[in-house]
């Protein structure tokens, strides 16, 4: 009784012990940071030599040259505080309209890249091999990270950390599923890889055809909702051309109807977005 009860109270001690700040850091997937989101958005933008500080440098430097040119047109700080924010989101509108632009179009060539891949494989040609010719035979927009993980497979020749490069040189959920695919067979081997890849060619083919149906549907609502937010803003800045009528907004009431007016704006073009938001796929074999 007295060993159980010394167990008992130092296993207590151990845990009070593991629960404080030597608690062991948990390695798993869980949520990612601020800055392996906006490195992912980067790289799915095709934007290459950019990190999450130049871009939050970029979207610093647009606001300020944003609220310079306002207060030169309309001299009202108010005013140009408002789109000086509006300049601060730009250059992440920007580059989120250049992911959804590339995505369209990888979502039309990764079945191609994958054709060629199960068409290597029934060659007979190795997995690394398969994966290399891509950076030759593949799609002109997949060739320069095959091309990438070609030179460093030659350079080390391990296939698994190649393919690890290769999946965050991507950051493509199609990619994951491909790269991942690819390490299964390698480690426990398969008979059935040209008919996963087949298949998995025909689903994106078959994804790719309604996704551009449904956007093309709503493009024009997504477009008029757009120029509805957009519209107040411009007529605002038009009465630039009349200083003693923007004077008023340097007021507080005028200040406060200003915050208002955007707070409004951004509620609804948010609502908007997440309304006519197709689902996308995410990187969950990352």
């Amino acid at each position: 009784m007295g060993a159980l009860i010394g167990l008992l109270g130092g296993l207590g001690i151990l845990l009070i012990w593991r629960s404080g700040p030597r608690a062991p850091v948990r390695t798993g997937t869980g949520s990612p940071t601020w800055a392996v989101r906006r490195r992912d958005m980067l790289r799915q933008a095709g934007i290459e030599g950019v990190g999450p500080a130049q871009l939050a440098a970029a979207q610093v430097l647009a606001a300020l040259i944003a609220f310079v040119l306002v207060v030169a047109l309309t001299a009202t700080v108010s005013v140009a505080a408002c789109f000086g924010a509006f300049g601060f989101a730009l250059p992440v509108l920007v580059v989120r309209r250049l992911r959804k632009r590339r995505q369209t179009v990888l979502r039309e060539l990764w079945p191609e890249a994958i054709d060629n891949l199960a068409s290597a494989v029934r060659a007979g040609m190795s997995l690394p091999e398969g994966l290399s010719a891509l950076a030759v035979r593949g799609p002109a927009e997949l060739r320069p990270p095959f091309a990438r993980f070609a030179a460093s497979y030659r350079a080390t020749g391990r296939f698994g950390d190649c393919l690890d490069a290769l999946k965050d040189d991507l950051s493509d959920p199609v990619g994951d599923r491909v790269c991942e695919t690819m390490r299964v067979a390698r480690e426990v081997g398969g008979s059935d890889l040209g008919t996963v890849l087949r298949t998995l060619s025909e689903l994106l083919r078959a994804d790719a055809r309604t996704r551009a149906e449904l956007e093309t549907r709503q493009g024009w609502v997504v477009n008029a909702a757009r120029l509805a937010v957009a519209a107040p803003w411009v007529v605002l800045l038009l009465l630039g051309t009349q200083s003693e009528t923007l004077h008023a907004y340097d007021s507080p009431g005028g200040t406060l109807l200003l915050a208002i007016g955007a707070a409004v704006c951004a509620v609804a073009y948010r609502v908007m977005l997440h309304i006519g938001k197709l689902p996308e796929e995410r990187r969950v074999l990352r």
